[in-house]
């Protein structure tokens, strides 16, 4: 099974890959955690995203891109993967096409630009491994403290609620058309996802028919 998670900053796609990664026994490759690792190992790479996420704004497609098609010729994407954060444009869409990428399902998990605010300023991410907890939703063991590798957590600068409101009017300007990209192939499913993760992740499972 090879899937994209499409949705805004902030709606979910994360916890729901790693739920499906677990239920399906694929890998999630999520571009927002590439990056981090590489902008923390300073490579070239990194140096060349790492003022684009201080930002709040995309990651220009081509280092995007470039991250992707490395990381899916690895042995564990041979049976299938889970995309999330990318694509993120209609041009890197066209780009994984254009690199006889086959997806079978694209799920756009659908949120409330209020809700999204609420939920990112709450949202806490460990330095050290990248692992996502919150405040409310989904609390470590230990406060302030990552629960896989006893890490501070902490709250990023692309969650602050300025830089969130300014990465859903981007959002919404240039990845919300791919909605419409992959509906036209026949190959999406939207979900509400403003409910709870129980709830959207019974939601995923039925889309996928699992």
């Amino acid at each position: 099974m090879k899937l994209i998670l499409l949705g805004a900053p902030g709606a979910g796609k994360g916890t729901q890959a790693e739920i499906i990664c677990n239920k399906l026994n694929i890998p999630t490759i999520s571009t927002g955690n590439i990056l981090r690792e590489a902008i923390k190992n300073k490579t070239e790479r990194g140096v060349m995203a790492k003022s684009f996420m201080d930002a709040g704004k995309l990651v220009p497609d081509e280092v995007v891109v470039g991250i992707v098609s490395e990381r899916l010729t690895a042995d564990d994407c041979k049976n299938g993967f889970i995309l999330d954060g990318m694509p993120r444009t209609v041009a890197q869409a066209k780009a994984l096409d254009d690199m006889g990428v086959q997806i079978d399902m694209v799920i756009s998990i659908e949120v409330d630009d209020s809700a999204i605010e609420r939920r990112m300023s709450g949202r806490r991410v460990c330095e050290a491994c990248g692992s996502s907890y919150h405040i409310e939703h989904k609390q470590p063991k230990a406060e302030g403290v990552c629960d896989s590798c006893g890490g501070k957590l902490v709250l990023r600068a692309d969650d602050a609620p300025e830089t969130v409101r300014d990465r859903l009017r981007v959002y919404h300007e240039q990845t919300e058309p791919l909605v419409e990209f992959y509906n036209a192939k026949g190959i999406l499913k939207a979900i509400a996802g403003d409910d709870g993760i129980d709830a959207t992740t019974r939601r995923v499972f039925e889309a996928l028919g699992v």
